[in-house]
């Protein structure tokens, strides 16, 4: 790759939270473009086929056809440098420590992200691609992998500890009403009390049951059982107001997501 030339990235990945999560951390690296976003196998084949990236994060387990099964399509000679994710460790451990490909273990944290980033960034730097490619290939054809099973529901948070002058209080995940990001922090809402804890807003969003909570703004995370009323107006603004009266700002590309999440079949929007 030129070293003028951006480093052209595809996210693959089938939970919003995780892609999300991917173009945060992206966003902070310098000569980074991310080109396109998958949802699904047959997407990322299309997308592959199409937008020609240097890097591909991607997704193992995913409805239809898994990251594998996307491999194959493609042709791992033709693959780009790939950065594979897995929630199944086992899985991901045999498989590509064996294959000398990288991986980032759900859920990872930022240092372990930056090192498999870097790596991936040097071999296409020095173009060493190649390298990936063929262990890639020797991956399938020395030990033919099916996919594999799916991974066992994850263990979420169920109380959070937060320390108060010199006591530690301990919160129920099930009486937060909403989560606010403040800096390298995030403001726990219960009731009338805020705790503050050393968190960062995607690292704890992967933690919490995506079906009990919802993150309706970049800055936002709301338990959906706190939800009384979705409100826009013909401005474009959206919100909802909570169960005690409080109002929370929604964001655009999350509008649609949230009414769907709430059962709600159509939502007007006059901000055309």
């Amino acid at each position: 790759m030129a070293a003028e030339r951006a480093l052209r990235i595809l996210i693959v990945d089938d939970e919003r939270a995780a892609r999300d999560r991917l173009e945060d951390l992206l966003s902070r690296k310098a000569d980074v473009e991310i080109v396109g976003m998958a949802t699904n196998g047959r997407d990322a084949v299309r997308a592959l086929r199409s937008l020609k990236p240097d890097l591909v994060f991607l997704d193992m387990q995913m409805p239809g056809l898994t990251g594998l099964d996307v491999v194959q399509e493609i042709g791992p000679e033709h693959m780009p440098a790939v950065i594979f994710a897995t929630a199944y460790d086992q899985y991901a451990l045999k498989a590509f420590d064996l294959a000398a490909l990288d991986y980032l273990l759900k859920p990872f944290d930022d240092d372990r992200f930056d090192q498999a980033f870097a790596r991936a960034r040097q071999a296409i730097t020095l173009r060493t691609v190649h390298e990936f490619q063929r262990k890639l290939s020797a991956l399938f054809q020395d030990a033919p992998l099916s996919a594999p099973p799916a991974a066992p529901r994850p263990h979420y948070l169920e109380r959070i500890a937060v320390e108060m002058r010199g006591q530690m209080r301990i919160v129920p995940i099930h009486r937060i009403d909403f989560i606010t990001a403040s800096g390298d922090y995030v403001e726990l809402h219960v009731g009338e009390d805020t705790f503050l804890i050393r968190e960062q807003m995607q690292a704890l969003e992967e933690r919490l049951d995506p079906d009990v909570f919802f993150r309706i703004h970049r800055s936002t995370i709301v338990q959906l059982d706190r939800i009384d009323r979705l409100l826009f107006n013909p401005g474009g603004d959206y919100a909802v107001r909570l169960v005690d009266d409080r109002r929370l700002k929604v964001s655009r590309g999350r509008w649609e997501d949230l009414a769907q999440r709430l059962g709600v079949q159509s939502v007007r929007r006059d901000d055309a």
